[in-house]
C-alpha cells in the first residue's frame, strides 16, 4: 500500500507535481509519496477490508504540528478509494465547523463527498446510482419496473434508515419523482436538504412532506441513510476523516463539553454497529489527547481512546485505537526527495541529464538546507522542501546550463510558510545568539 508500487498515469503524475508546486497535498498517488507509513499500511488494509464486510472502525491519529497527520488522512482516503470506498474529509474549527454542532459537520461531509471516479460533491450521482440499481433489482423481481415495486423495495432498504430518520426515505422517493417528472431545479433543492443544506425553499420541502432544517440528532439518521445508500449501490463503504479536532482546545468550555460528548457519542455508535461501513478517522495533536483541555475533560472518551506510547515507535500497536506518527528525519526527507525525483523523471525526454544534476548528494545537501531553515526541525520540512525541490527540478529541465549547486541558493520568505513552519523558521538555538562577554 505504500511506495511506488504500481504504475502511475502521466495525468496523475502531472497532478501530483501539480499539487507539490502548490505546496498542497495531492488529491491521488499519495502512494507514490507514503514514506515511513509501512508500518501502518497492513493493519489499516485490514481494518478498510473489515469495514468493507459490513464492519466499522473508529481511529486516531496523533502527531505534532508537520508531523504529517492530514498527509496521512489522504493517503488512507487515497487507499479506501481504491478499495471501492467514498471518502471525505472535514476540518474541524471553532468558527465554520464545530464538532459539537454534528448537523454542520454533516454538511461540510457532504461537500467533499467524493469517490475514486466521482469529484466532490458527489451526493446526487451517488443517489442516481443507487435508485437505478433499486429500479434494477424491482425490474428483475417482477418483470418490470413499476412504481409499486420501486417504492416497495425503497422502503425494505432503507427500513432502518427510517426507524431513525424518517424523512430520509421520505425525501429520495420525492426526489425520484421529481427527477421523473424533469423538474431539475426541485431535484436540485431536495438533494441539497438531503446534504445538510440551509435555506432550502419551503416550497421543495413541502412537496416531500418535510419541514425544517437537518438538526445535530437528525444528522446520526442521515449519516446511516448515505451508508445504506452507498453500501447497495456497489461501495464497500465510506471513509470519514475529522481533521484537526485539536482545535477544540480554543472553544469556550461549554461548547468544548458538548463537542466532546458529541465525539464519544460517535464512537460509541460506532462501536455499537450502528455505523456498518464506516471508518471514521480523526486527526489531533498529542496535547489534544494528553492535555488539561483535551479529551481528559471526558474520562470516558480518554479511556476509550487511550493507547500506550510509554515504549519505542519501533514497538508501536497499530491495532491500538491511537496511532502515533513520529515525522520525518533526514532520511525519510532524501527518500521522499528520491520519488518526487523519480515521478518527474518518469516521461521527460533528458531524464538521465535531470537525476544526475540532482542526485542523492545533493537531494540530501538540499533536504538539510531547507530544514536549516526552519530551525533544523526536519519534521516541519517536507511539504517546503518538495515545492522548492519540484522547482528546482523545474528549472533544470528548463535550463540545461542550469547547476542547482552553484547558481540555486535555499531562501526561505515568511509569505511561503504555513503557521507551523513558521514557528519552526522563528525557532532559534543556542549557538544563534550573540552573548557579550
Amino acid at each position: 500500500m505504500t511506495g511506488p508500487q504500481g504504475a502511475i498515469s502521466p495525468r496523475r503524475r502531472r497532478e501530483v507535481l501539480a499539487a507539490l508546486r502548490r505546496g498542497t497535498v495531492p488529491a491521488h498517488g499519495l502512494d507514490q509519496l507514503a514514506v515511513g507509513l509501512d508500518k501502518f499500511a497492513t493493519e489499516c488494509g485490514a481494518e478498510l477490508d473489515a469495514v468493507g464486510s459490513g464492519g466499522a472502525v473508529f481511529k486516531a491519529v496523533r502527531g505534532d504540528y508537520g508531523a504529517g497527520k492530514t498527509f496521512f488522512a489522504r493517503w488512507l482516503a487515497d487507499t479506501a478509494r481504491k478499495k471501492g470506498f467514498a471518502s471525505t474529509e472535514v476540518q474541524i474549527n471553532e468558527i465554520d465547523t464545530p464538532l459539537h454542532r454534528l448537523e454542520t459537520v454533516y454538511r461540510r461531509m457532504i461537500e467533499s463527498l467524493r469517490t475514486d471516479t466521482l469529484p466532490p460533491s458527489a451526493l446526487r450521482p451517488i443517489v442516481d446510482s443507487w435508485l437505478f440499481t433499486v429500479e434494477s433489482d424491482a425490474a428483475d423481481e417482477h418483470g418490470e419496473v413499476s412504481d409499486e415495486a420501486v417504492e416497495a423495495l425503497l422502503e425494505q432498504r432503507l427500513s432502518e434508515v427510517a426507524a431513525r430518520a424518517p424523512v430520509f426515505p421520505m425525501a429520495i422517493r420525492t426526489y425520484r419523482k421529481l427527477v421523473a417528472a424533469e423538474d431539475n431545479e426541485a431535484a436540485d433543492g431536495l438533494i441539497a436538504w438531503l446534504g445538510g443544506q440551509p435555506h432550502v425553499a419551503a416550497n421543495v420541502k413541502r412537496l416531500a412532506g418535510v419541514k425544517g432544517d437537518l438538526d445535530h440528532y437528525l444528522a446520526f439518521g442521515f449519516l446511516k441513510g448515505l451508508l445504506a445508500i452507498l453500501r447497495d449501490s456497489g461501495h464497500s463503504g465510506l471513509l470519514l476523516v475529522l481533521d484537526e479536532v485539536e482545535t477544540l482546545q480554543r472553544v469556550r468550555s461549554d461548547a468544548r463539553a458538548k463537542a466532546l460528548n458529541a465525539l464519544r457519542q460517535l464512537m460509541d455508535e460506532v462501536h455499537d454497529g450502528s455505523f456498518p461501513g464506516l471508518y471514521l478517522l480523526i486527526t489531533g495533536t498529542p496535547a489534544f489527547f494528553e492535555g488539561r483541555q483535551g479529551i481528559q475533560l471526558l474520562p470516558p472518551l480518554a479511556d476509550r481512546l487511550h493507547a500506550d506510547f510509554s515504549r519505542d515507535p519501533r514497538f508501536d500497536n497499530p491495532r491500538a485505537p491511537q496511532l502515533r506518527l513520529s515525522g520525518f528525519d533526514l532520511d525519510k526527507l532524501v527518500e521522499l526527495g528520491t520519488r518526487v525525483r523519480a515521478l518527474f523523471t518518469a516521461d521527460v525526454e533528458d531524464a538521465e541529464r535531470i537525476r544526475r544534476t540532482a542526485d542523492d548528494e545533493f537531494l540530501r545537501a538540499f533536504a538539510s538546507s531547507v530544514a536549516g531553515g526552519l530551525g533544523g526541525k526536519v519534521g516541519t520540512a517536507p511539504r517546503l522542501f518538495l515545492r522548492k525541490l519540484v522547482d528546482v527540478l523545474d528549472t533544470i529541465e528548463l535550463h540545461p546550463d542550469f547547476d542547482p549547486r552553484t547558481d540555486y541558493d535555499v531562501t526561505i520568505t515568511p509569505a511561503e510558510l504555513n503557521d507551523a513552519e513558521r514557528e519552526a523558521a522563528a525557532t532559534r538555538s543556542a549557538d544563534d545568539i550573540d552573548l557579550d562577554v
